[in-house]
């Protein structure tokens, strides 16, 4: 791992270096899949991954680390109690949440801590890259704000995501409603089987289940067992 200290200014020949990230995630095959994420961003390089509160205390003793992306649910203690430590002893790393999380009081003690942004499970890598990428541009942003207006530019990059692009003929509404469905069926969904559940035609629905695969958050498998050609079943990832 890498030991400079510089994270994310420029070399002397104006390449910019890239910014260090450490993830922390119990869930070992969630971990290699955030590492793998983070490591395609341009500008971002994987210098450690941790499955502990532990295990990452002593990898940021070891390591310059610019950037964490931190699971606050670990199986020795808490995110935000590795936080805090780091905070009480001056580390000044950002921290990225990567979190099922969803309530607020964590959220608000995790702003005061110096979480960023949040990410919440599941997403995908469009998702993950957004945030990173808003993440990079808020870094790199230097000299002095002419005024509120810089100011609140530099905040908006961190802090409002872009919406997600659909593609063309596929909806927000539909595709909640799909996503739910097949969220709630831990044993999988037909498109058949989801169209009637959502209320739209088999070939509507295959689009959508189709859209999810392709974005990460869905899987697929061909139904045997019936008369006739087999018909994929869609499971939720």
């Amino acid at each position: 791992m890498n030991e400079d200290t510089s994270g994310g200014t420029r070399t002397g020949g104006g390449t910019p270096n890239p910014i260090r990230v450490l993830v922390v995630e119990d869930d070992p095959v969630a971990a290699d899949a955030h590492a793998l994420y983070a490591g395609r961003v341009p500008g971002f390089e994987v210098v450690g991954v941790a499955h502990s509160r532990s295990a990452a205390a002593r990898l940021l003793d070891r390591a310059a680390v610019d950037l964490i992306l931190l699971d606050l649910y670990l199986p020795d203690g808490h995110g935000l109690q590795l936080l805090r430590a780091l905070r009480a002893t001056g580390h000044t790393a950002d921290v990225i949440a990567v979190t099922s999380a969803r309530d607020l009081a964590i959220v608000r003690e995790g702003v005061s801590l110096g979480v960023v942004q949040y990410v919440l499970k599941p997403f995908t890598f469009a998702t993950l890259r957004d945030r990173l990428t808003r993440y990079a541009e808020f870094r790199s942003a230097a000299g002095e704000a002419g005024g509120q207006d810089d100011v609140d530019r530099a905040l908006a990059t961190l802090r409002a995501p872009r919406p997600a692009e659909l593609p063309k003929g596929l909806s927000a509404p539909t595709l909640d409603a799909v996503t739910r469905a097949l969220r709630a069926a831990p044993e999988g969904l037909t498109a058949t089987a989801t169209g009637t559940e959502v209320g739209i035609s088999r070939i509507t629905a295959r689009r959508y289940l189709e859209h999810l695969v392709t974005e990460g958050r869905a899987g697929r498998a061909p139904q045997y067992g019936q008369v006739g050609r087999p018909e994929l079943q869609y499971r939720w990832l």
